[in-house]
């Protein structure tokens, strides 16, 4: 199996935000991602090309910046990027998406009573209790329960991976997230990154994996 030379820090969300603190709390992307590999070539001489799965991205502007962040990983792991596709010792076949969202109602609860005994002697208390005018999730002035709705998003990328001599697949990947934004040009790069973390993985295996969300852009290069 290939040796990681890719590193991760999974995240947590900063104790201090749970006691109220004023923090600058690191952002972090989460993706589920599933592999499966046999052994792969060693990267010395090996090259390689990016080719869209879907024929219609093929030659897209917006393929070409993706497929550049894919390429970007694999040459960090020692495999060389080739002129084109019918050189190329390996063909990496690549494919995005985001589904059009769904939505999603969160409930909070209101903040009910004055104390454990308001000014007119009846019980309160925070987010619940009996108020002067009933439950105090229901009290006309402090508030009821707060109910909003948003929408989420399930975006994904695959990567898989052939020799080009005899088609064989070597590599199967993909990374899936779900997140409150649509924006692929945000997206496809940090789930690619997430994709090639700790690459190939351990076949079969799907994992969470969390990186930091550092607002990637990726442009295409020649």
């Amino acid at each position: 199996m290939l040796p990681s030379m890719k590193t991760f820090t999974r995240l947590g969300l900063p104790v201090a935000l749970a006691l109220g603190l004023s923090a600058c709390a690191t952002n972090t992307f989460k993706a589920d991602v599933s592999r499966f590999a046999v052994p792969l070539p060693a990267p010395a001489g090996q090259t390689f090309a990016v080719v869209a799965e879907d024929p219609k991205l093929a030659g897209g502007l917006e393929f070409a910046t993706y497929a550049n962040a894919v390429a970007a990983e694999l040459t960090g792991l020692g495999y060389t990027k080739a002129a084109s596709p019918e050189s190329a010792d390996m063909l990496v076949r690549f494919d995005y998406r985001v589904d059009n969202g769904r939505e999603r109602v969160r409930t909070d609860p209101g903040v009910g009573g004055f104390g454990a005994f308001g000014p007119w002697g009846r019980w309160g208390g925070w987010g619940g209790g009996y108020g002067a005018w009933g439950f105090g999730f229901n009290d006309p002035f402090l508030g009821g329960p707060d109910v909003r709705s948003y929408t989420i998003y399930t975006s994904g990328v695959d990567v898989k991976i052939d020799r080009r001599a005899d088609g064989q697949r070597l590599f199967e990947g993909k990374a899936e997230a779900v997140s409150r934004s649509n924006r692929l040009p945000r997206l496809v790069p940090n789930l690619v990154d997430a994709l090639f973390t700790d690459f190939p993985g351990n076949s079969g295996e799907t994992v969470r994996i969390t990186i930091r969300d550092d607002e990637k852009t990726v442009r295409p290069t020649d």
